[in-house]
């Protein structure tokens, strides 16, 4: 086990980046230590995974306050499994100031050495942009099912638009407050900079948001989030259609 110390993470919520990391069949874990000085939220996103491969992600407090990762004793937080090189993300409100572990785990149907990159942040909301649904090229509608809550704050849908191809998207059935943005992350650092949001949807309370008229081609991400402590379940409908002519 090789172990990190990444320091206080940001107040202002700028992300801390670890990339090119690797675990081996020798050496499957990683953890690295963090801090937060104040109540924040706490955002993870493990990315970058080995074509082929499988890395997870899962979260500890330093409850007996050693400054050392106890995985027997430490407080279990949250963890994050999906399958294959697909990525791994942590979303938490409020969490208490303290020291904190993120554990990456090679799992054991991995060939060979696992390449992955690391992000943490407190922004509200989450600033980073792991791809937890992958939707491809849209050619089609899409209709997608989630919930945000405290535990989960936020969701990260990848997509693409072709020419002569265009998305409205529609946030529904929800209970509470949730929001959502429309993000190209430019430059590829899988963040939301500055200049990625293109446009958001934050009506008050449990009304549906909107994103419309989306017709430019090009990789999209969509974020629903969390408002306040709301806690929803929720529908992500893509309404596809066709265009005259093709915007780039």
């Amino acid at each position: 086990m090789s172990n990190y110390n990444v320091g206080t993470l940001p107040s202002n919520g700028t992300p801390v980046i670890r990339n090119n990391y690797s675990l081996t069949p020798t050496q499957t874990t990683d953890v690295f230590e963090f801090r937060i000085g104040s109540t924040s939220d706490i955002n993870l996103a493990l990315t970058g995974i080995t074509n082929g491969d499988d890395a997870d992600l899962k979260l500890y407090r330093d409850s007996n306050g050693n400054g050392r990762f106890d995985a027997n004793s430490d407080q279990f937080v949250a963890s994050s499994t999906r399958g294959g090189n697909n990525d791994d993300s942590i979303n938490l409100a409020d969490r208490s100031a303290g020291t904190y572990f993120a554990q990456v785990n090679r799992f054991s149907t991995s060939s060979g050495n696992v390449t992955y990159d690391l992000a943490l942040s407190t922004a509200n909301p989450s600033n980073l942009l792991p791809r937890e649904v992958n939707l491809g090229n849209l050619s089609h509608d899409v209709t997608e099912h989630g919930s945000i809550n405290n535990n989960n704050t936020s969701d990260v849908y990848g997509f693409s638009l072709g020419l002569f191809e265009g998305v409205n998207i529609r946030l529904s059935g929800l209970s509470a407050d949730a929001d959502i943005r429309l993000i190209r992350d430019r430059n590829g650092d899988r963040n939301v900079d500055s200049s990625d949001e293109i446009v958001r949807s934050a009506r008050a309370g449990s009304n549906s948001e909107a994103l419309m008229n989306i017709n430019e081609s090009g990789n999209y991400f969509v974020q629903v989030y969390q408002y306040g402590s709301a806690s929803t379940n929720y529908t992500l409908g893509f309404d596809h259609f066709t265009t005259s002519y093709p915007l780039v």
